[in-house]
C-alpha cells in the first residue's frame, strides 16, 4: 500500500497532474475564518452549529470547529460551510 502511495506522488510530479485527484485528498478553499469549501469529501459525520466532520475517502476526517456554522451548499463531494472557523483538524485513518 505505501508503494502504490509513492507511485501515485510521483506521477502527480512528473505528469503534472493535481495531487488532490491523484492521491484522492481533499481540497480545501478558505475565505479568512468566515467560509470554506471543502472537494472530494465521503460524506457528513457530524453536524452542530459547533462542529462538522467530514468523512475522508482515505477513511481520515476533517474536523471543522466554530461557531454559528451553517452548511450553505452540499453536494455529493462537495460543502460549502459558513461561519466563524476556529479550528481545522486533519484526522488520520485509525491503524
Amino acid at each position: 500500500m505505501r508503494k502504490l502511495q509513492k507511485l501515485k506522488r510521483w506521477m502527480a510530479g512528473v505528469l503534472d497532474l493535481p495531487k488532490d485527484v491523484v492521491l484522492d485528498m481533499p481540497r480545501i478553499t478558505m475565505i479568512g475564518p468566515l467560509q470554506m469549501y471543502v472537494e472530494n469529501h465521503r460524506g457528513v459525520l457530524v453536524f452542530h452549529k459547533n462542529e462538522l466532520r467530514l468523512l475522508l475517502s482515505n477513511k481520515g476526517q476533517l474536523l471543522i470547529k466554530g461557531e454559528n456554522l451553517i452548511i450553505r451548499q452540499i453536494l455529493p463531494e462537495e460543502v460549502l460551510l459558513e461561519g466563524f472557523i476556529r479550528e481545522v483538524h486533519y484526522l488520520d485513518q485509525i491503524k
